[in-house]
């Protein structure tokens, strides 16, 4: 159990996170790698991620509302059936991350980049985002832009 902690310029690829509890946790400057977040205990989990890269993990079937992930690298990272209203994804690079069947209600994605998100298989109200990387919402849609 962790508990009003911070990790800050750690390695932690590929640890085991079956039933720990993580409550008022930040990582700062960290490489996350291959991690399944979902097997943490849900139980008042709070965590918040900062200048970090976060690689290759799973955060499927999860409440992480009010979660930040502030200026991050989350590369092929999967967030499947989750709660992620109010979650800030600003200045962060979501290259091939998956969103499906996610509340982002009121989420933001200010200056992030390289996300792919479906409209039609997400929920989105007033989610944030920024020109001209909104655009990528059309990707669904058969239509050329010119």
């Amino acid at each position: 159990m962790f508990i009003d902690s911070s990790f800050e310029n750690c390695n932690l690829s590929n640890v085991n996170l079956g039933n720990t509890k993580f409550r008022d946790v930040r990582f700062s400057n960290c490489k996350i790698m291959g991690l399944d977040f979902s097997k943490c205990n849900n139980f008042i989990l709070t965590i918040g991620f900062e200048d970090s890269l976060i690689s290759y993990s799973v955060f499927c079937n999860m409440n992480l509302e009010n979660t930040d992930f502030i200026n991050c690298r989350v590369y092929n990272c999967d967030f499947v059936n989750n709660n992620l209203k109010n979650a800030n994804f600003e200045d962060s690079d979501l290259k091939d991350s998956i969103f499906k069947n996610t509340d982002l209600s009121h989420a933001s994605f200010k200056n992030a980049i390289s996300y792919n998100i479906d409209p039609t298989d997400n929920f989105l109200k007033s989610t944030k985002f920024s020109v001209p990387e909104v655009i990528s919402l059309l990707n669904v849609y058969d239509i050329e832009l010119v």
